[in-house]
């Protein structure tokens, strides 16, 4: 579980289509809210809050957006990115249940060092992201592994090796 409550304020979007082009030009991302029981709701959070809130969360991190006098506890689900900046131009929230286990792909990180790719070998990395299933409350930031134990060429780290907690299951 995470130590640190991540919050994120917005306010309801009157605005839509394509004229939120004056909303992204104002510092805002345009954002919707969907899921469980949820009416879709569009939104707008400040840019800089918002980077701020999914570098700490990522898309599988719980995150209370505050809207209006109410809050609602959502995950990240989806971001779009503009083809040539790469800035982030839409977001979207998904309501969760914290009552009800969620599935989602959670990244990996590769931690340390490894005796064998510093003798000259390549480390391959075969996946990117891991399916887990947990409540939102749960859900791990990301999944680490320890390189150091690659000692050997040949030698592997397995997804067993994965520290996630009790109330994380790797699918």
């Amino acid at each position: 579980m995470n130590a640190n409550k991540i919050e994120l304020n917005a306010q309801v979007r009157t605005i839509l289509g394509s004229k939120v082009r004056q909303i992204r030009a104002d510092g805002f991302i345009p954002a919707v809210l969907y899921g469980n029981d949820q009416e879709p709701l569009a939104l707008q959070v400040t840019n800089k809050d918002f980077n701020k809130a999914f570098k700490s969360a990522g898309e599988s991190t719980l995150v209370y957006l505050n809207v209006d006098s109410q809050t609602y506890p959502t995950i990240i689900h989806d971001i779009a990115r503009h083809p040539a900046s790469d800035a982030i131009i839409h977001a979207d929230f998904f309501k969760v249940n914290l009552s009800q286990k969620i599935k989602t792909m959670v990244p990996v990180a590769f931690i340390g060092e490894s005796q064998a790719v510093k003798d000259g070998g390549i480390f391959i990395r075969n996946i990117n992201e891991v399916e887990v299933e947990a409540l939102p409350q749960d859900l791990p930031h990301e999944i680490t592994f320890d390189m150091s134990t690659l000692v050997a060429f040949g030698d592997q780290i397995l997804l067993k090796a994965a520290k996630v907690g009790d109330h994380v299951e790797i699918l």
